[in-house]
């Protein structure tokens, strides 16, 4: 089957099954608006985030992405309320007990990247657990990024690779862009570590601290849809996007 024979349709959304993006980042915006305007209290629009992932792993699994990043929890989110934060740390607890089996069924991995030791140790040991239960998985990864911030990430690189040269291990003229990239959380991900698409919900246009360094030729997709609202139809449209641009990675586009 050629790849103009490979399409979905879907309300009109034709999405081609050979060039779909390996990874896809969310920065999942609005949960907290989407409560607010149905009248409800911020954490019910975490709750329902929380659905709309278990919905969204499903559909970019079976569109067949390789890595889903979700930017779960900032290292700046600890400014939030304290009840709400509280409330945020008990969600991967309920998301992964009922959420795994269905993982393992569609052979999703679980990867979680952050400063998982600073969570409280009820969080730690759910996500400890789903990446242990899932690790036979051979599928999509589902990437959390938990307590993750990227300028910290970087930072800790940075000392890492310090670190290295100071041991004798590494010359300061061998550090090159994959030695960085080599000491950055992502690096499990290779080779798909690097976003093809950054998608930012509910219509805010700002990376908000996530990650800086691989997402230097990632395309951005931004979209008013707030993340409780966000479907697998909104999905497709993003991946559409994505497909009706042009990647050059700062070259020129071949033409005959």
């Amino acid at each position: 089957m050629s790849s103009t024979d490979k399409k979905v349709d879907n309300q009109n959304i034709e999405v081609d099954l050979d060039h779909i993006p390996n990874h896809i980042a969310i920065i999942m915006d609005g949960n907290g608006r989407w409560a607010q305007k149905r009248h409800l209290p911020r954490v019910a629009g975490h709750k329902q985030g929380m659905n709309t992932v278990k919905t969204i792993t499903k559909a970019a699994s079976d569109l067949g992405v390789k890595v889903l990043t979700l930017y779960a929890f900032s290292t700046e989110n600890w400014k939030r309320p304290k009840a709400e934060v509280n409330y945020i740390m008990k969600l991967p607890v309920s998301f992964f007990n009922t959420f795994v089996p269905d993982l393992i069924k569609n052979n999703v991995r679980v990867n979680v990247m952050g400063y998982i030791e600073e969570l409280p140790e009820g969080t730690q040991k759910a996500v400890n657990q789903a990446i242990e239960d899932t690790k036979d998985c051979t599928g999509m990864v589902l990437n959390f990024a938990l307590n993750y911030g990227s300028q910290a990430e970087i930072t800790t690189a940075v000392k890492s690779i310090a670190n290295q040269v100071k041991m004798g291990n590494l010359e300061p003229e061998e550090v090159t862009p994959d030695t960085i990239s080599e000491n950055l959380m992502t690096h499990s991900l290779a080779p798909f570590e690097n976003p093809d698409v950054l998608v930012r919900t509910s219509g805010e246009e700002r990376l908000s601290n996530f990650l800086l360094w691989q997402v230097a030729y990632s395309e951005l997709v931004f979209v008013q849809t707030h993340w409780p609202d966000f479907t697998a139809d909104t999905l497709k449209e993003v991946i559409h996007t994505f497909q009706g641009r042009q990647r050059r990675f700062g070259g020129l586009k071949e033409t005959n």
